[in-house]
């Protein structure tokens, strides 16, 4: 574990985040979950695939 780590933790052991961003974060991780899981279930949608797969590095 690289050092840097281990002072990131410490500092937030001593200020913890607020009640209101511990939420925030909540919230976004189920959204996300959410469109995961819809994904999972009906499939990503085909008008959102592109048509064209030509080789765009150039």
């Amino acid at each position: 574990m690289n050092p840097m780590w281990l002072l990131r933790a410490v500092n937030w052991v001593r200020h913890p985040p607020s009640q209101k961003r511990v939420v925030l974060v909540v919230v976004i991780v189920a959204a996300c979950l959410a469109i995961w899981g819809a994904e999972q279930v009906f499939g990503f949608p085909e008008w959102l695939r592109p048509n064209n797969l030509r080789n765009l590095s150039r």
